[in-house]
């Protein structure tokens, strides 16, 4: 008879509280290590850099063993070790978890629903983490949340026909505590619906009062999964997949798990029955949806070596976000031209955006993409009032390199290879394998595949990317674009001068958010936090600020007066012209034959 394996960690989840946003959770640990069990919670969820401290949120924690207490003394911020208990003794840690983060990241609970992600609530067990998991998921017991279900791409405990699809309370089983904590749940009233791409079953979920016509969101999001799937080729690498999607009014954000993503979104973003075309909220809804289905492969799979893998206890180093995310980010909106669901010119205004928002920025000639990488526990996800002047990100900028890789692929192979081939050969050298990508590994490889579409080419182009990445030099987007019949054209996004600022949002008092580096406003002194209250003696508000500007001349002074902190002060401003930092990008209107080809193999019919 086969021996046994070791006894699987079991958990049970309730929302005991959903009034107080409290889950009750429970982890048993049938042989805790004899000299006194160590329990973890991670600081961070892969997928969004930042130590974010879960454990702040464990309201109360106690141990027991066969009903009596355990003694348990807290280690640091977020480890726990329990008294050595006798063999044979089994022990459980309870414990209440208040859940008030509405994102995408941490969880949630109210009387409408409950949403988690397992880093936010399942403490990990040291020496015990490689071991199967059992969790129970149970139900509120209110009588009005009995009509609560379950939505999570966890597998079931009991293997039948049908049960891995069925949305109810019970027992789930993971193969490890890393499989555990990458399927969020999503639990309560939501509107299920599911479409077939790729001969893979896709589910969405969507929470949250809404219009949508589910209809259309399952062929576009349909058309996009099978384009992204057959890009790496069948079968897709998972058995099924899912959309949790929480609507809100006013929100934006998405996080990619193995076979799952959790999404947050604006009710106004969502297709609704009669609207013709993609307009822009629905758009920027699909290009979410796309790059965290692309992340199935590109971060969940095809990882940095850094992440394989993961230490959710400390930051986890390296300068190749610029790839994972910022390759993603270029395949986003690219999925949605190359599968047909926007037109060409659609896809041309998404990257005229991002080019634009790329330029605003005097960041991205200070900082590298791979410094950019690097530094993400500390300054792209924690970003102040000086941002813009003083980091570049790794999500835009890379997902510029990955297009200016991609051109010069195609363009020095005459089509033969392009951007999809490395990510072919990422998959198959480090996705289907789980070996991690070393932090020069990228270079190397895309000089193969260049090489392979033409003869010495991999040398120059390799050595172009390196320098993309570890400089700070704008690229060569103009020069790149025109190959394939795509005029550039530079407009000034403002109608008159500058003054170099942002505001901050609503259209109440005009208080400064960014003051932009060598612009007019930084040069007069002011600073981030002032409150204009009076140009040249008249009341200005953050309504009235632009028109004010607008009708004022380059080289035309003003005098501002402004509040910082409570003292008033008075600033000479000289305004001068906004910068030619709006590219809008177009087919050219009598493109050349190898254009044409070019342009067709790049973005499709």
């Amino acid at each position: 008879m086969p021996t046994p394996g070791p006894s699987p960690v079991r958990y049970s989840i309730i929302p005991v509280n959903p009034e107080a946003h409290l889950f009750e959770v429970s982890c048993t640990v049938a042989d805790p290590d004899p000299s006194g069990q160590v329990f973890r919670l991670p600081a961070w969820i892969p997928g969004s850099y930042m130590i974010r401290e879960f454990a702040r949120n464990i309201v109360t924690l106690h141990a027991t063993s066969a009903r009596r207490p355990v003694a348990i003394e807290k280690l640091d911020k977020h480890t726990w070790r329990a008294e050595a208990l006798q063999e044979g003794e089994a022990l459980t840690l309870s414990y209440v978890v208040y859940a008030w983060d509405l994102s995408v990241r941490a969880a949630h609970l109210d009387t409408t629903h409950g949403f988690f992600n397992g880093t936010s609530v399942f403490l990990a067990v040291d020496g015990r983490t490689d071991r199967p998991c059992l969790v129970e998921l149970l139900p509120p017991g209110r009588e009005l949340l009995k009509t609560w279900r379950v939505a999570t791409t966890l597998p079931r405990a009991i293997d039948e026909p049908g049960a891995a699809l069925a949305m109810g309370f019970g027992l789930y089983r993971a193969d490890s505590y890393d499989e555990l904590v990458d399927h969020p749940v999503e639990m309560g009233t939501f509107d299920h619906v599911s479409f077939e791409a790729g001969g893979t079953l896709h589910e969405i979920a969507i929470t949250g009062r809404h219009d949508c016509d589910t209809e259309r969101l399952c062929k576009d999001l349909s058309r996009i999964c099978s384009w992204q799937i057959d890009l790496f080729g069948q079968p897709a690498p998972v058995q099924r997949y899912l959309f949790l999607t929480m609507i809100v009014g006013d929100g934006y954000g998405g996080l990619e798990h193995r076979s799952s993503t959790a999404l947050l979104a604006s009710r106004a973003d969502l297709p609704y029955r009669g609207m013709n075309g993609e307009p822009d909220g629905y758009k920027n809804f699909l290009g979410l949806c796309s790059h965290e289905y692309f992340h199935t492969w590109n971060v969940k799979r095809i990882k940095p070596a850094a992440f394989t893998p993961y230490d959710l206890a400390n930051e986890n180093y390296t300068r190749l976000l610029w790839a994972f995310e910022g390759f993603t980010s270029y395949y986003d909106d690219l999925a949605l031209v190359r599968s047909g669901v926007i037109a060409i010119e659609d896809y041309l205004g998404l990257l005229g955006k991002t080019i634009s928002g790329v330029l605003r920025t005097s960041g991205r000639l200070k900082q590298s993409v791979a410094e950019s990488s690097f530094d993400a526990w500390i300054k792209y996800y924690r970003q102040d009032e000086n941002a813009p002047n003083a980091i570049v990100s790794y999500y835009a900028k890379g997902a510029l390199i990955a297009l200016a890789l991609d051109l010069q692929l195609r363009k020095a192979s005459e089509g033969r290879v392009s951007l999809d081939d490395v990510m072919r050969l990422l998959w198959l050298r480090h996705g289907l394998t789980g070996e991690g990508v070393p932090e020069d590994g990228l270079f190397a490889l895309v000089r193969e595949v260049a090489e392979r579409g033409a003869v010495g080419s991999g040398r120059r182009i390799g050595r172009w990317l390196r320098e993309a990445v570890e400089g700070t030099d704008d690229l060569p987007l103009e020069k790149l674009l025109k190959p394939f019949g795509i005029a550039w054209q530079a407009e000034t996004s403002a109608k008159g001068p500058t003054l170099g600022i942002k505001l901050a949002a609503g259209i109440g008092e005009a208080k400064l958010a960014n003051v932009f580096d060598k612009g007019p406003a930084q040069r007069a002194g002011l600073s981030a936090g002032d409150v204009l209250i009076a140009v040249d003696g008249l009341k200005i508000s953050g309504g009235s600020l632009d028109a004010t500007i607008a009708r004022r001349a380059v080289g035309e002074h003003l005098k501002i007066h402004a509040f910082r902190r409570d003292e008033l002060m008075e600033f000479d401003v000289t305004l001068e012209a906004a910068p030619a930092d709006t590219i809008k990008l177009a087919p050219a209107k009598r493109p050349s034959p190898t254009m044409g080809t070019l342009r067709k193999g790049w973005l499709g019919a």
